[in-house]
């Protein structure tokens, strides 16, 4: 951890309860607008011509010639 990040660590934990909840709050609303924004990108990396293309046509090709096993079937095995 960095010297930076724990000087943050100590300051939210010496924040009165009320102050630390409301802190905790605002990082989980951050933390989900960024996961919104890695969603939107895999989004446009998955659509013809994006940086997934690749991977999703062998993918395909793996399911069309049957080279898959069901989800339920791999569990089964383990």
């Amino acid at each position: 951890m960095t010297a930076k990040v724990k000087k943050i660590a100590e300051q939210v934990k010496a924040l009165p309860e009320d102050e630390r909840e409301e802190f905790l709050s605002w990082l989980a609303d951050f933390e989900a607008d960024r996961s919104d924004d890695w969603d939107k990108e895999i989004a446009r990396d998955s659509q013809p011509g994006g940086r997934l293309e690749g991977v999703l046509e062998r993918v395909r090709k793996d399911i069309a010639e049957g080279r898959t096993k069901s989800l339920d079937e791999i569990l089964d095995n383990s």
